[in-house]
């Protein structure tokens, strides 16, 4: 796979990523929670990475963009299930470019691969989520033609009431 782009001679490749590219795919991730100001929650090792990107059942895929090799943008997605359409959703968990890149057009080549790849496997949509306050972001998205979800609410079960309800004991 392979975009590129030329404003003003910039130039850069979209790949699929591979399990040499490890270290780069947790630099930028952890690079995304520094920006969301959720650093301290990293905690994934490059062997995990690796296992969940690359081992014998990949839980999520990876775009890079590079710029003279060096990787510099990042697609992390999995795939989910439109159970009323019975066909696939991609899910697209970060994106992230380095702020020395962004205005390049290496975002929109980003999402413009994860969309052919939505088509190319006929899938329903591809859907994420984006901070509320990340307004330049959110304008980012609503640019290439995203909307936000009305009537649904994003909710989170971890820590301790996951434990207790797996354990069948209140969260209390």
């Amino acid at each position: 796979m392979l975009s590129q782009s030329d404003p003003a001679n910039f130039r850069f490749r979209i790949r699929n990523a591979t399990a040499t590219d490890v270290g780069h795919i947790l630099r930028l991730v952890r690079a995304l929670a520094e920006y969301e100001r959720m650093g301290h929650e990293v905690t994934a090792t490059e062997a995990e990475m690796r296992e969940a990107l690359f081992g014998t059942l990949p839980r999520a895929h990876a775009l890079l963009a590079e710029v003279a090799g060096e990787p510099v943008g990042l697609a992390l997605f999995y795939y989910t299930l439109n159970t009323f359409k019975l066909r696939p959703n991609i899910f697209l968990e970060d994106l992230f470019v380095d702020p020395a890149n962004r205005g390049s057009g290496i975002g929109i080549a980003l999402m413009r691969a994860l969309a052919r790849r939505a088509e190319a496997e006929n899938c329903s949509r591809v859907e994420w989520r984006v901070l509320d306050w990340n307004q330049p972001s959110i304008e980012f998205y609503r640019r290439i033609g995203a909307e936000s979800i009305k009537d649904w609410h994003t909710l989170l079960l971890d820590g301790a009431a996951l434990a207790a309800l797996a354990e069948g004991t209140s969260h209390d």
